[in-house]
């Protein structure tokens, strides 16, 4: 029985990257019946993205995706820094996709925003080539600790997040992430937003802040690279889910497809130099 809910919010998924779960990402949309998925940035990683490496269960997630609107679930897809080529297509509808770099919506009686949350990093937009490089250097820690946790599980032994270790004994990132949060709380509130949601820094989140100025709750959908979570929104209420790893059944990934063939002409676009 899938779980019927009234928005689903996910982000950084970074499909086309070797740390990506797309077979986890996939198992998640077929145990979910949402009205409204919100793609807040970072779905396709057009940074790394390279002919040889585009596995069919990243194809499938596509599928599926495109699959959910077809049968009347709005996809709203929120542009992000990686996936950053589709700006060209902002403001965009396909059916019942929509491709924006920001949306604001009206959930019950309440103002919601949504963005990705790349215009708050100063390192992407000054200096991109060193963020992309950092890219390539998240892509490979994440892949070395792949292969560490396979070592740890065969003997018995709990995984370990080197990623996630990284950024909690490291200053620099701790301040970005708390400075980060805090530069959208104090927008949303200026702006009278009831919600603000966010992506971009790979930590999921719901906090409610309160300030002199006023109100508001700050939301994070994570990331499917190492938290694997997402936020879900039914009966007026944000819940934090978090993947726990159950068996996917390999019919995820029985069709042989050619990923140069099946990835969808519009992405091609998207992907082509400007």
């Amino acid at each position: 029985m899938k779980r019927k809910l009234d928005i689903v919010v996910l982000s950084d998924i970074h499909l086309g990257t070797y740390g990506c779960h797309a077979k986890e990402v996939l198992h998640y949309l077929n145990s979910i019946k949402p009205k409204k998925i919100i793609l807040n940035g970072d779905i396709f990683d057009i940074w790394q993205f390279r002919k040889r490496y585009f596995p069919k269960s990243h194809i499938l997630v596509i599928k599926k995706i495109f699959s959910m609107a077809a049968k009347g679930t709005k996809v709203y897809y929120i542009t992000g820094n990686h996936d950053e080529k589709l700006r060209r297509f902002s403001n965009t509808k396909m059916g019942n996709i929509y491709i924006l770099d920001k949306l604001v919506l009206n959930i019950d009686g309440k103002r919601a925003w949504f963005f990705h949350g790349d215009v708050f990093d100063a390192s992407i937009q000054h200096t991109k080539w060193i963020a992309k490089l950092g890219g390539w250097g998240y892509d490979l820690l994440i892949i070395f600790n792949r292969f560490m946790n396979a070592i740890l599980v065969k003997l018995g032994r709990e995984k370990y997040s080197l990623s996630k270790k990284i950024k909690n004994s490291v200053k620099g990132a701790v301040k970005f992430i708390s400075n980060f949060e805090k530069t959208a709380t104090e927008l949303a509130i200026e702006n009278n937003f009831d919600y603000v949601v966010c992506g971009h820094i790979h930590q999921p989140q719901i906090l409610k802040v309160v300030t002199p100025k006023g109100n508001t709750t700050y939301l994070n959908s994570g990331d499917w690279v190492e938290n694997l979570t997402a936020l879900e929104y039914t009966n007026e209420q944000w819940k934090l889910y978090h993947y726990q790893g159950t068996k996917i059944s390999k019919q995820l990934d029985i069709e042989r497809l050619d990923p140069l063939n099946e990835i969808p002409k519009v992405f091609s676009a998207f992907t082509s130099k400007a």
